[in-house]
Parts: structure tokens; C-alpha cells; sequence
């Protein structure tokens, strides 16, 4: 999937919510290594989403570690595992109900690309989405077209948090109509303003 609408205005956007709160999420294992402050960085509770409304498109794009999303991030082997992977898969290509799309925007799915290594049959190298400790990640990209996109004034993600209740953060970078933001929701805040 083409990301040029997201890739360049995203990574001037500045990463204050993520230094922010770089330190608050504790896992029961180190992550010494890693850098904090980056949104790059893997922590178990947190994902990120970047938004982009330009015209009539509307982009979204997910990535988020596999704990969040399935409660592992271990090659599914055992039967158990390989449900919740197909099932999270399942809900990951339904952004409609992920995201609540406002139904007065008349947004249509165009195009959508998930991405890990817990899926199979990905393109990309494993090494791409899971690193050295084997964490893993999920990818998520979605477009839109939205014949109304002037309706288009909210996004409610209480549907994400409720589907993937592993993920008590999103750290949200917007571009819309009003500029660029960006904000940080939560289970109890889970309504994105453009």
C-alpha cells in the first residue's frame, strides 16, 4: 500500500506524548534496552495510530505489538494460539467497526494491508516485525474514501479497546482539516476530534 499521504508529515510531527510517557508502562520484563521516548519503541499496553484526512482520503494506519492485540507474541503453535491469531486477524479486517466511522461521512474501504509475522504468509522478513528478544508486532494500514468527508469530525475507538482490551494506550498522531495533533486516548477517552 502506497503511505505517501501519512509517511512524510507524520515523521516531522513532534513525539512529545511519547517521551511523555515513556516511563509509565512496567512489564515483567526488561526492556533496558530499548530507546524510550520513541514510538518506535516495543511497550506491551501501548500502540500507535496515525490518522490523515486529506480531501475525500482518509488513512489509517496501526502498529502495535502482538500482546496488544492477541496476548502473545510467540509463534502461534498450539491450537488455542492459532485461534486468537485468526480471530484478531478477523477483527483487524473490519476497520468499520474498529474505528466507528461517523455513517454520514459515507467512508468506504479501498484498500487495507495487514502485516505479521503471527499471521503467515506475509511478504515482508519476519526480522521486519519481530526483533532480537521476540517481540513481535502487528501492522495494520487502511484508506478510505469519503464521499462526505466534511462529516467526518469524529473518530470513537471505544470499539478498539473493547475488541483488544491488551491496549490501554494509543498514542495518536492526526492530520486533519484543523492541522496537525497529537493526543493520547484511552479506554476512558476514546474519542478522536479532527
Amino acid at each position: 500500500m502506497r503511505r505517501t499521504l501519512l509517511a512524510l508529515p507524520f515523521a516531522l510531527l513532534p513525539l512529545s506524548i511519547a517521551q511523555a510517557d515513556s516511563h509509565e508502562h512496567v512489564h515483567d520484563h526488561d526492556h533496558a534496552h530499548e530507546e524510550h521516548g520513541s514510538l518506535g519503541a516495543h511497550e506491551h499496553g501501548v500502540a500507535s495510530l496515525n490518522v490523515a484526512l486529506d480531501g475525500q482520503t482518509l488513512e489509517i494506519q496501526l502498529e502495535s505489538p502482538a500482546m496488544n492485540l492477541v496476548g502473545f507474541e510467540h509463534e502461534a503453535k498450539s491450537d488455542a494460539d492459532k485461534a486468537k491469531a485468526i480471530a484478531a486477524r478477523k477483527q483487524l479486517e473490519q476497520p468499520q467497526a474498529l474505528f466507528a466511522l461517523p455513517i454520514e461521512a459515507k467512508c468506504a474501504l479501498q484498500e487495507s494491508e495487514l502485516d505479521s509475522p503471527l499471521f503467515g504468509g506475509h511478504e515482508h522478513e519476519e526480522h521486519e516485525h519481530a526483533d532480537e528478544h521476540g517481540h513481535s508486532d502487528i501492522d495494520a494500514s487502511y484508506r478510505f474514501a469519503c464521499a462526505n468527508a466534511e462529516a467526518l469530525q469524529t473518530l470513537e475507538l471505544g470499539s478498539f479497546f473493547g475488541t483488544f482490551p491488551g491496549t490501554e494506550k494509543l498514542h495518536v498522531q492526526l492530520i486533519g482539516p484543523s492541522g496537525q495533533q497529537g493526543v493520547e486516548l484511552t479506554p476512558g477517552n476514546s474519542r478522536l476530534s479532527f
